[in-house]
């Protein structure tokens, strides 16, 4: 396994109602403007789930994208890549649809459609399935961005950065649309965290502008916090947005089984937290979406 570009759980937490400003105030809170070299392969993997706008807190925001594309080109790394591979349907028609195409064209950046070949093979510490094809790029790549929304899951208890990538990136052509109808959902929880030991996340950014509460990953309700949580460390910042939706980790089986398994921190007094205050990032998000402040780290 790729080791992370940096071993720190460093953590930013920031708002704004711009969400584009909320990313950059969050990345510049754990200074990640070094973390990329002019000899990578960076790799930007947005959740493009289905053919929803942005709005709706089902995908990524386009210009918000365009904000993540032009960090990754501060230090000229050799290629950027936006790749993915929409869960629900072709992945190029949401890509037109919504118009990432436009900005990934203006950007000049590559694309990869990762639910198309060509592959190679992983094995997994999984029963079912013990192994995925994934597309080539995961051998080519150096440095890997998870980019999505913060949502309640019907199945995996929330979606964030490390489930984006589990989904993202084993292909529809040998999983099915949705993926799940081959096995994937079986023990989801274990399969997410399978993937997690195999494909290395070097920085995570989760926008809960918008979050999506009350049920997802798609047919839930979209509250426009502001906030952002960026960080080094993916396991990390999925316990961060866990604590925004109300949960420990040891609530949601995948993060408990990540960080047994060493792959990365679970407890936030061990983790170098930047920006808003959690408990404060907490009554945020629960006073808007149920119109009381409720912190579990109060």
């Amino acid at each position: 396994m790729r080791q992370r570009r940096r071993n720190a759980p460093d953590i930013g937490i920031a708002r704004n109602q711009d969400e584009s400003a909320a990313i950059t105030e969050s990345l510049n809170l754990i200074q990640a403007d070094n973390l990329i070299n002019s000899n990578d392969v960076v790799v930007i993997t947005p959740n493009w789930v289905q053919q929803q706008t942005p709005d709706t807190g089902v995908v990524v925001g386009t210009e918000s994208l365009r904000t993540v594309i032009r960090f990754a080109k501060k230090n000229n790394p050799r290629r950027i890549v936006v790749a993915t591979g929409s869960g629900e349907k072709d992945t190029v028609e949401i890509m037109n649809a919504i118009g990432f195409s436009q900005v990934i064209q203006s950007e000049g950046v590559e694309f990869v459609d990762l639910n198309k070949g060509p592959f190679t093979r992983i094995e997994l510490n999984h029963d079912s399935p013990s192994a995925t094809s994934i597309n080539k790029l995961y051998d080519e790549m150096t440095f890997l961005i998870s980019f999505t929304q913060l949502k309640f899951h019907q199945e995996a208890a929330i979606t964030a950065g490390i489930k984006n990538i589990a989904m993202g990136w084993p292909p529809a052509q040998e999983h099915g649309y949705p993926k799940k109808n081959m096995g994937i959902h079986k023990n989801l929880h274990g399969f997410i965290r399978a993937m997690a030991q195999k494909i290395t996340i070097d920085l995570s950014i989760l926008s809960a502008s918008p979050a999506m509460v009350g049920t997802g990953p798609s047919g839930g309700i979209p509250i426009n916090t502001g906030i952002v949580i960026s960080g080094t460390d993916p396991v990390a910042v999925d316990v961060i947005g866990a604590h925004l939706m109300g949960f420990k980790p040891q609530a949601i089986y995948y993060l408990y089984d990540c960080i047994n398994n060493g792959i990365g921190i679970g407890d936030i007094n061990q983790m170098n937290i930047h920006g808003l205050d959690i408990v404060e990032t907490e009554k945020i998000l629960s006073n808007m979406a149920y119109k009381q402040p409720i912190a579990i780290d109060s």
